[in-house]
């Protein structure tokens, strides 16, 4: 029988124990081994339920939808942590132990803020666990449990992934050219695309055979093919076609994972023999450092007017009889959108001396670099005049905003160029052998 002394007691802790304010926090998994954890509108439901039974504050929701395997990768939950240490709540309402942790860090988190009296209960829908040493101990056996099962997955899918490269199965989408095969008794089986093949293997021999350039390969597919992916919703880019060249699946070996340097011999049929790729990857490898080794002004700065393809630029040397080399740059429509673009091209002297009239007629505001055109100016000439003693201050106002920048465009660095050039506020377009800007 209670007594009045107790009974006093008992109502003086119920008067002094704080109030605990929950969050309530919801997370759906974006992985498929949890795709039977319940959405996580179904958790809130539950979980408001249960506070409603049972008289708790829930303050607020949050939901995520980040995988909890990594530490500090869940910005709500994160943000739950501060708002915890902040006073702003000293209670967290969830579905399961698993929902806040499934690695050591988040678990560690959680566990200081209980012993720091700043998180005192932890309510799932079967359990809660206060700031007591068994109740603390048991939720970092439940969330270590989690950890151990993710870890155990983990290891299982790779073990499979590998048995799978042994057998020569190739993980993944088939490139472009093959098709995942769909019967069970061949299962993840990569087999030839009837109507793709061949045109990836005449795509080898013509790098191959013919020298053709990855820009021309483009063009063919995309204008007189009209090749498509197997979805048959997109063209392929410039990129991909660069991707299949280099895909040593096509002669019948693969890399997985890629870089790993675990090669595997493949299952499939090989559309061309390891010779033909090869000569592809010598070709490729050619043009590339060919195209690396040079160094244009103006390229990727401009648009043609006339399609509205990129311009590139080449270069052309000229031996004279006296034994000197003279070196010309032309610039023209890499005809990306279209094979009958009569831009024609450009001597890149004749760009210039166009650049430079264009300066003298625009809108001095166009040139969005002005501001720091003339700090460069005035930071040059104080340096100068620290050297030469000189305490004459420099009028900024006297500085020729075009002066300076024709002079840039005569003899500036690369580099010096296409800054100024790419803070016009216009686009520059190349149309008939003719800079203009779009909006004159």
């Amino acid at each position: 029988m209670e007594t009045y002394a107790t009974a006093r007691i008992n109502k003086e802790i119920l008067v002094q124990a704080p109030k605990i304010k929950y969050v309530l926090y919801a997370r759906k998994s974006t992985e498929s081994e949890e795709r039977q954890v319940l959405s996580i509108d179904s958790q809130v439901k539950e979980m408001l339920q249960l506070a409603e039974r049972d008289g708790l504050e829930v303050v607020e929701i949050r939901r995520e939808s980040h995988s909890a395997k990594e530490s500090g990768q869940r910005p709500v939950y994160k943000e739950i942590l501060e708002d915890i240490r902040r006073g702003r709540f000293n209670g967290i309402l969830t579905w399961a132990p698993d929902r806040l942790s499934r690695n050591a860090g988040d678990l560690g988190s959680v566990v200081d803020l209980m012993d720091q009296q700043l998180l005192l209960e932890i309510r799932t829908y079967g359990q809660h666990f206060k700031n007591s040493p068994n109740e603390k101990f048991l939720l970092m056996i439940l969330c270590s449990q989690a950890k151990l099962e993710n870890d155990n997955k983990s290891v299982n899918v790779k073990r499979g992934l590998r048995t799978r490269c042994e057998m020569g199965l190739r993980p993944g989408v088939a490139p472009t050219g093959y098709l995942n095969e769909k019967r069970t008794d061949r299962k993840c089986q990569a087999i030839l695309d009837p109507e793709r093949a061949l045109t990836i293997k005449k795509m080898f021999e013509k790098v191959a055979y013919e020298h053709w350039s990855g820009r021309k390969l483009y063009n063919w597919l995309r204008f007189d093919l009209n090749f498509r992916t197997f979805n048959g919703k997109k063209h392929l880019s410039l990129g991909n076609i660069y991707k299949i060249l280099d895909n040593p699946f096509y002669y019948g070996v693969f890399e997985y994972p890629k870089k790993s340097g675990n090669w595997y011999t493949g299952k499939h049929e090989p559309l061309i023999t390891k010779e033909l790729f090869n000569l592809v990857q010598e070709q490729i490898k050619s043009q590339v450092l060919r195209v690396e080794g040079k160094e244009f002004a103006f390229t990727k700065m401009m648009t043609c007017g006339l399609c509205g393809s990129g311009i590139c630029a080449d270069e052309k040397f000229k031996k004279y009889k006296n034994g000197t080399i003279t070196r010309y740059v032309y610039y023209g429509c890499t005809k990306a959108r279209g094979t009958d673009c009569k831009c024609g091209y450009t001597e890149e002297k004749e760009i210039l001396k166009q650049f430079e009239e264009l300066i003298e007629k625009i809108d001095i505001n166009e040139i969005q670099v002005k501001e720091k055109i003339k700090e460069d100016i005035e930071r040059f000439s104080k340096m100068q005049n620290f050297f030469l003693g000189n305490k004459e201050k420099v009028k900024i106002s006297n500085i020729d905003i075009r002066g300076y920048a024709k002079y840039v465009l005569r003899d500036g660095t690369d580099a010096e160029k296409r800054e100024l050039l790419g803070c016009l506020k216009s686009k520059i377009l190349l149309k008939n052998k003719k800079i203009v800007l779009d909006r004159y």
